[in-house]
């Protein structure tokens, strides 16, 4: 129903019937923005024989338009409209199904959906609109809670299958929920599917009789009854559970459960009804077109139900996928006449239609997001209207008056297309298309918008080269030629591929690309396209015409060597303490030489330690400013310079690791500058800048430095195998310390990150590298001089050297220059090792070897035994304290199993018997240790005994602590990072007592060494928490004071800044009640007493201050008051400011708009009121004498108003049904100045459905 219309018959002119009808309505003047996100709803129509609608046809992509009114809707909140999980589900559904959803918004708030795309994609995106955004019909079945886990099934699968099969969602109770009510929701057909399914499992459960009575299914009806009326009453009447199958589940068993002789009564009763149907029915076949089944079917089965309640006869259809056309009634002889009456009328009521129609025109047909076709199936909702892309035809089926309708309103659609539309093809290259498109389309938007056509570029993904315009034939030809000259224009471009470093790139697009904006003005035909900067890529690619592209291109090119000529640096070392002479007062020295030389001059922040200056620009510049700098730190001190001619073979050696040996000579020698020139430019001078002491010591250093690395940079190279290094260095590198001890040289071995990991490099004096290349030689000789030697080790230790994949042999390989040791084949019981390597090695590792064989032989297991509660505290954090014990003492040690509580008891009773499987046991000994608290220690018997120490002093004590229970929550602290700082500082456990124990104890577990420390430390942390709490209680001292409520925002001040500060200057906390309170007039304080007596004293000399002034209430002419107030107040902020006053401008709508109030001392007062009058003299003025030109500006008659009425009333744009209108308001007044009032001039807020108005 539309909204009422109010409108005025205009005068003189036609009825106000007329006049209405002849004004667009508001929707069509401004129709709502597509809402593309919101979620469309499916339709209700689910049964099995509706979906039968949508036929295979021949094309793989067809369209549907259907309407879902809004009581069917799942989401009816019209804010919610595109917003929201529905979008979500929309768009899942298609990402979900490849179908294209499309929506528009009817008057009645239903919904209009065309769905596109293949017919199975169509077919699943429908089924999935159904089940997710169309209301759903939900049901509940009962069953025993004992039954519900034979639903769900082993790891939920039958549940998972159930749902699968009957495509309902089923939630079933948690266990721990008293509901026995398991909830279904789905489609009708799949409720009743899952129902049947879950009572008959509840039934093979049931410890009651379950009776399953064999019926033939084309019986089931009449044991049902109409909407299962039947069944209904049978169960009330019995009381008996009666599962009859469902017509899509071909079963004919029906199962009863319940008390036996409520059992019985169910099955005579359905026996009975079986008998008598089968007794006096009879059956007549007819034959219905197969596309009519679904009628005769209708909605959920509706119209079957409806027939057999109406008739008592049983209309049987065949199978969707069988194709036979046969439908059987069954039923008594006298209501089959009637039966078949109903059948053909609900076979008839529908049709199928076509109209003929130009596949091109199709999407035209529909309309922009469906907007034609929504109109009509609003109308006619029931009407199904399917486009086959690739048909030229138009498919309807619905009732067959709304089809006849339809059809006619399409045909004339069709007709007025065709004479008014044309299209054309063109052929295109893929490669050219996105040319053709621009970027963001600006090319082929402006050809659709000039020509008035439309024009369809195939997708990157379909890889055709065919262009469709369609519109108006001259348009259609116009645009035609067009894209085919743009495209001859493409196919004679040239791209060319730049080579420009990346970091030019910023620099050449400029800030904002202001700068190759200008390129590109110069050069509008050449497209420039610069890489992504995450590509690292140096290609800047042009296209355009031939002759422009290499215009750009040298032009681009010039740019860059320009770049590259003022991209030369270099650095300036400047004392610190003449870097702000540089600068000059406001910076003007370092701007007169950036100017002069034309260059870039970085200098380092204040804060940092770099003396270094920084010169960019091209080379001879940069050099220019580099004297003149230099020039003003020698002005300023007594600066020299000095050369020194080192060879530059020494310099990187002088220079250091780093730079570290230079830097220590600079500091050593006051700071000076050194110099270095560039590498590997064979230059010999060093710079040497600084004080003159200074640079003469830092001269002397350099070059006896410089002597010192030349007598001794003798270096020899030579090879050795990898695995003899470490040989070679020796054990904790004794071996090469006793050659650099013996001979002074440095011997320099590979890293792992080196190429050649066999060079090793002897550096020094000639005399000490050729001594210690000999020493080293003749070790490498020895060790290439492999031997082969055999020692006994006993077979009982063979064991220890392999175990673990032999790693104490590849421990001894690694230490030994990587000698080789064969032990015996297992179970050979031969005692006979071989040693295999250089002989040095070998006798290295041999004697080794032995020593590990005596610590074999002297081994001994002791016992040490601790409580188990303490074994995971002695292994520490992954075992780490166990780790370092065992290599600390070169001990085995060996934790026992944890103790089975559960086994205990069973123990016991052994025991106890004296005996076990027929074995008598010795008595156990209840002074013995349990097994599980036995660690046993294996190695020497003088550090197994160490061990043990070791281990007992690992064992945590525990002490008492006595801690007032009050402060107990404040040592915890928040969510127990008190205790936990504590625990982590002091590596102890502490525990503190619960709360309903009262105690004062807390107990601190942990090692003897920690705990004192950790007493002290909690000691100390309850003195704190002691004296923190004498100072709250100190702190919590409260006065009031009594104030006049008028005085309180002053004494806030604005946005709180008074009371902010006094609160901050004095320590305390100030509160002031509600405006409502009965005691509003007080201000409590609290904080330190002499704090809290400081602040009340300062808010009584606010107080004070505020009861001397005044209030003084002077005209003022109300034109003026927006120019004193000013822009966002601005104006008056100033006078308050000035005059330390406080003014108050009337409200609108005030009985005198131009009295204003002025409060303040009387002397402020005084001098603002005599301010405010000369401004309002002032600017009254200048109103008078603009109202004064006004009056010349208006037409004659006096004003605007009498102009309008010479000319007529004008209604001005006005359309039907608009927003206002349905709230009894008038559309805006273009000449009420409340409504459009003048700049400056108080206006009072009305209220409007657009909204509050903001000036």
């Amino acid at each position: 129903m539309s909204p009422p219309t109010h409108s005025t018959p205009a005068a003189g002119g036609p009825s106000a019937g007329e006049d209405e009808d002849e004004l667009p309505t508001y929707k069509d003047a401004f129709p709502p923005l597509p809402e593309k996100a919101a979620t469309p709803e499916g339709t209700q129509e689910t049964a099995s024989a509706w979906t039968s609608k949508i036929r295979p046809l021949k094309s793989s992509i067809i369209t549907q338009v259907f309407h879902v009114p809004l009581e069917e809707r799942k989401y009816k909140d019209i804010n919610q409209f595109g917003e929201g999980d529905q979008a979500k589900v929309c768009v899942d559904i298609m990402h979900k199904t490849g179908a294209h959803l499309e929506l528009s918004l009817a008057k009645d708030q239903g919904l209009s959906i065309m769905v596109s795309g293949k017919l199975d994609a169509v077919m699943k995106a429908r089924k999935e609109i159904v089940s997710r955004l169309q209301t759903q019909a939900s049901a509940t079945v009962a069953i025993p809670k004992e039954h519900h886990r034979f639903v769900i099934g082993k790891n939920g699968e039958k549940l998972q299958e159930l749902e699968l099969k009957t495509a309902t969602k089923i939630q079933i109770p948690r266990p721990d929920d008293p509901s026995n009510q398991i909830k279904i929701s789905g489609t009708k057909e799949g409720l009743e599917k899952a129902k049947h399914e879950i009572l008959l499992i509840s039934a093979e459960q049931d410890k009651r009789a379950v009776e399953r009575v064999n019926i033939d299914k084309v019986y089931h009806p009449f044991i049902t009854g109409a909407y299962n009326k039947l069944v209904g009453e049978m169960m009330q009447e019995t009381s008996a559970r009666i599962n009859v199958p469902p017509p899509s589940v071909n079963k004919t068993e029906i199962v009863i459960t319940g008390e036996k002789e409520q059992v019985a009564l169910a099955v005579a009763m359905i026996k009975k009804i079986y008998e008598e149907k089968k007794k006096n029915t009879t059956t007549i076949a007819v034959e219905v077109k197969k596309s009519q089944h679904k009628y005769v079917v209708g909605p959920k089965g509706n119209t079957l139900q409806e027939i057999l309640d109406r008739t008592g006869v049983s209309v049987e259809i065949p199978p969707s996928d069988n194709s036979s056309e046969t439908v059987i009634l069954r039923g008594e002889p006298d209501r089959l006449g009637q039966a078949l009456t109903e059948v053909y009328a609900k076979a008839n009521s529908y049709t199928v239609s076509s109209v003929s129609a130009p596949s091109w025109l199709h999407r035209f047909i529909i309309g922009k997001k469906g907007q034609n076709l929504a109109k009509i199936t609003q109308q006619m909702p029931k009407v199904h209207i399917e486009f086959t892309e690739g048909e030229d035809k138009i498919t309807l089926e619905g009732p067959t008056k709304d089809v006849q309708m339809v059809q006619s309103q399409i045909e004339a659609i069709v007709i007025d297309l065709v004479s008014r539309m044309d299209y054309a093809e063109i052929t295109v290259d893929p490669k050219f298309h996105r040319h053709l498109i621009g970027k963001g389309g600006v090319n082929i938007n402006r050809i659709k918008e000039l020509h008035k056509v439309t024009v369809r570029i195939p997708p990157d993904n379909e890889k055709s080269n065919l262009i469709r315009i369609e519109g108006d034939p001259q348009g259609v030809q116009e645009a035609k030629k067009e894209l085919l000259e743009l495209a001859s224009r493409m196919e004679n471009e040239r791209t060319k591929d730049l080579i420009i470093e990346q970091r030019f790139h910023r620099a050449i697009i400029g800030q904002k690309g202001e700068k190759i904006k200008e390129v590109r003005d110069k050069f509008p035909e050449v497209i420039i396209n610069f890489p992504d900067p995450a590509q690292k890529s140096d290609i800047v690619q042009l296209r355009g015409p031939r002759n422009e592209v290499e215009k750009c291109s040298k032009f681009m090119q010039k740019i860059v060597a320009e770049m590259v000529e003022n991209s030369y640096f270099l650095s300036v070392p400047i004392f610190k303490q003449f870097h702000r002479n540089i600068i000059g007062k406001g910076g003007s020295n370092i701007k007169k030489i950036r100017e002069e030389t034309n260059t870039k001059i970085d200098l380092p922040a204040e804060n940092s330690n770099s003396e270094m200056i920084l010169i960019t620009g091209k080379k001879a510049n940069c050099e220019a400013a580099k004297n003149r700098i230099l020039a003003i730190q020698k002005e300023l001190a007594n600066i020299t310079e000095m050369d020194v001619s080192i060879p530059s073979k020494l310099h990187n050696s002088l220079i250091g690791s780093k730079g570290r040996l230079v830097r220590s000579i600079m500091e050593e020698c006051g700071g000076v500058h050194i110099h270095f020139p560039t590498e590997g430019s064979g230059i010999d001078k060093v710079t040497i800048r600084g004080p003159v002491e200074e640079v003469e010591k830092a001269k002397q250093q350099l070059l006896a430095l410089a002597e010192e690395k030349q007598i001794k940079s003798f270096t020899a190279e030579l090879h050795a195998k990898p695995e003899y290094h470490k040989f070679l260095i020796g054990k904790g590198g004794g071996n090469i310390r006793k050659v650099r001890d013996s001979t002074g040289a440095r011997i320099i071995f590979p890293t792992s990150e080196d190429k050649d990991q066999e060079l090793i490099t002897v550096v020094g004096t000639e005399e000490a590298v050729r001594t210690a290349q000999k020493e080293l030689e003749e070790l490498i000789k020895s060790l290439d001089n492999i031997v082969e030697d055999t020692m006994i080790v006993d077979p009982k230790h063979h064991r220890y050297f392999v175990a673990r994949r032999g790693q104490v042999l590849r421990d001894l390989a690694d230490e030994y220059g990587g000698v080789m040791v064969s032990f015996p084949r297992t179970g050979s019981q031969s005692d006979k090792v071989t040693l295999k390597g250089a002989k040095e090695c070998v006798e290295a590792a041999k004697k080794r070897m032995q020593e590990i064989v005596e610590d074999l032989d002297a081994q001994v297991t002791i016992e040490c035994v601790i409580a188990q509660k303490f074994h995971r505290s002695i292994m520490g954090p992954k075992g780490s304290r166990i780790q370092q014990i065992t290599r600390d003492h070169n001990v085995q040690i060996k934790f026992p199993e944890r103790e089975d509580p559960q086994a205990s008891p069973a123990e016991a009773l052994v025991q106890e018997n004296g005996e076990a499987n027929g074995e008598v046991k010795e008595p156990v000994d209840p002074n013995a240790p349990k097994k599980c608290d036995v660690i046993l220690i294996s190695g020497r018997k003088e550090r197994c005994d160490a061990a043990v120490e070791a281990l007992k002093a690992l064992v945590p004590v525990t002490i008492e602590v006595e801690v007032p229970f009050e402060l107990h929550r404040y040592i915890i602290g928040q969510k127990g990072s008190g205790i936990r700082k504590m625990m982590d500082e002091f590596e102890v456990n502490i525990q503190v007592p619960p709360p309903d124990q009262q105690s004062d104890k807390i107990a601190i577990t942990g090692l003897a060494s920690h705990l004192e420390r950790a007493k002290e430390g909690l000691l100390e942390r309850v003195k704190e928490l002691q004296a923190e709490q004498e100072d709250r209680a100190l702190k919590s001292f409260k006065l009031t004071i009594t104030v006049d409520p008028k005085y309180h925002p002053k004494i806030i001040g604005r946005k709180g800044a008074i009371i902010t500060n006094i609160r901050t200057e004095h320590d305390v906390n100030i509160q002031f009640l509600e405006k409502n309170d009965e005691n509003q007039d007080q201000i409590t304080i609290t904080g330190y007493e002499q704090n809290a007596i400081a602040a009340r004293d300062a808010i009584q000399g606010i107080v004070d201050e505020l009861e001397e002034m005044i209030s003084e209430v002077i005209t003022l002419d109300s034109r003026v008051h927006a120019r004193i107030i000013g822009a966002r107040g601005k104006g008056i902020r100033k006078i308050m400011d000035e005059f330390k006053v406080d003014l108050r401008f009337p409200q609108s709508g005030a009985a005198d708009p131009n009295l204003v109030t002025v409060i303040g001392r009387p002397e402020h007062v005084d001098e603002a009121i005599d301010h405010l009058l000369n401004l309002e003299e002032e600017y009254l003025s200048d109103v008078v004498e603009n109202e004064a030109k006004m009056a010349y500006m208006r037409p004659p008659g006096g004003s605007v108003a009498a102009a309008d009425d010479q000319r007529g009333q004008s209604k001005g744009f006005v359309v039907r049904e608009a927003p206002w209108a349905s709230n009894s308001e008038k559309a805006p007044d273009m000449s009420s100045s409340e409504d459009f009032p003048s700049f400056g001039a108080p206006v009072q807020a009305k209220a409007s459905p657009w909204g509050p108005k903001r000036f």
